[in-house]
């Protein structure tokens, strides 16, 4: 049995490891409850966008646009978002199996593939395994920058608009309560009214205190009035389109990013509380033997005097 001295050494040391897990916990927690505030505000700008979206959806001009023009997929451009740091469970590796999945789904090769890394762990997963990492941008940061969206969107754009790629789509971890996260795959060029509208709704997280805002219905009036032309209006909505495509990932990202890390830290905050009442019977065990055999050394010392 290890000496009283050792247990006692592991139950300091285990305490303070859990007041460390207990601080990241809540810290996470506030982190996540404030990306979700973030994404709920954000909403009415994209129903907005996404509104104006739906009532362009019968002109000839939509159609013809190039972020809308669907092409037969030879090329790929993935945006993958994973994280910078650890201790957020199977987080970031979720992200890349899916991306892995719907690769495989499309049937295209690694030479077909490119990839916008979003996270330190989307570029090194990629960049070992032969794929053409076309970007890294770093996601250590807990608030999503303009900057960042704006890499993100000028290259994908430029990409698919010059041909380079016929199909980009965007992979991250979808926010669904505090406790459940899922990989999301979304094709965000060609841009089309159904895959924005399931954007604004999944914007709302399933349970929780945001999951009573109602759903939006986009529909397209028979008959609109635009101005100053329809080229124009388009030209300026579609690469907001698309940022609100890659904001709104990234939102969802650090929310699951933050919920995934509490619910880690809290698991370890348990287990390092569970571990320390056991080493705490463990060393009252082992106090008590040697009480005992203290006591038994003193008896069988008088004994051995009064013989």
């Amino acid at each position: 049995m290890a000496s009283q001295k050792l247990i006692k050494a592991k139950i300091r040391s285990t305490d303070k490891t859990r007041k460390v897990t207990k601080a990241m916990e809540s810290i996470s927690a506030a982190k996540m409850r404030k990306a979700q505030v973030t994404a709920i505000a954000g909403r009415s700008y994209a129903k907005a966008a996404a509104g104006i979206l739906a009532r362009l959806g019968g002109t000839q001009s939509l159609a013809r646009h190039s972020f809308v023009v669907t092409r037969e997929v030879k090329k790929a451009l993935y945006i993958v978002i994973t994280s910078d740091k650890g201790l957020a469970g199977s987080l970031s590796s979720a992200v890349l199996k899916a991306t892995v999945a719907d690769i495989a789904a499309l049937g295209l090769t690694k030479e077909q593939i490119s990839i916008i890394a979003v996270g330190r762990k989307a570029n090194d997963f990629f960049g070992k395994r032969g794929y053409t990492v076309e970007s890294f941008i770093e996601n250590g940061d807990d608030k999503v920058s303009t900057l960042m969206i704006e890499r993100i969107v000028n290259e994908s754009a430029f990409r698919f608009s010059s041909g380079a790629v016929d199909t980009v789509r965007i992979v991250y971890q979808g926010f669904i309560s505090t406790f459940e996260q899922k990989p999301s795959v979304r094709q965000m060029l060609p841009l089309s009214l159904l895959a924005l509208n399931a954007l604004v709704n999944e914007i709302v997280p399933a349970r929780g205190k945001f999951a009573n805002v109602p759903l939006v219905e986009l529909t397209a009036p028979a008959d609109y009035a635009i101005e100053p032309s329809e080229e124009a209006v388009l030209d300026s909505l579609m690469p907001r389109l698309i940022s609100i495509f890659t904001y709104h990932a990234l939102l969802e990202s650090k929310a699951s990013e933050h919920s995934a890390r509490m619910v880690a830290m809290k698991s370890a905050s348990d287990k390092a509380k569970e571990f320390v009442r056991d080493l705490t019977i463990k060393y009252n065990k082992a106090r008590q033997a040697g009480i005992t055999r203290e006591v038994s050394e003193i008896i069988g010392g008088i004994e051995a005097m009064a013989n």
